[in-house]
């Protein structure tokens, strides 16, 4: 699917809608999700480059990895600063309608704060 500008996270990014965000930097916004599937959920978002961003983890090139590399690691910062690290938690990229992708703006969940089930 191509990328839509006028997707919700590309409205956060633009102060559109209004987001509870935990970090943001040059690069990336993160914020809290409004319909958590944990007692932390948390979404990374890159910010638009030239009014796109990659549309799901299906849309990224070569071109892409060490923004992606960045992207990992400022998730494994925010879910330290978040209390995370010692109880464990996850990071899920989403791709595509059966994989449950609803925004198709490249996002990175962070989920923890609970036992979590099995992925599959």
């Amino acid at each position: 699917m191509p990328y839509d500008p006028d997707n919700v996270f590309a409205k956060i990014l633009r102060d559109e809608i209004p987001s509870t965000r935990v970090y943001e930097d040059d690069e990336f916004i993160a914020f809290r999700d409004v319909a958590p599937s944990a007692p932390t959920h948390i979404l990374v978002v890159p910010r638009l480059v030239e009014g796109v961003a990659p549309a799901s983890p299906a849309a990224l090139t070569e071109a892409d990895a060490a923004m992606v590399g960045r992207l990992v690691l400022t998730a494994t910062r925010i879910a330290s600063e978040q209390g995370l690290a010692e109880g464990g938690y996850r990071l899920v990229f989403n791709s595509g309608e059966d994989a449950g992708q609803t925004v198709h703006h490249l996002h990175l969940h962070i989920l923890g704060g609970k036992a979590l089930g099995p992925v599959a």
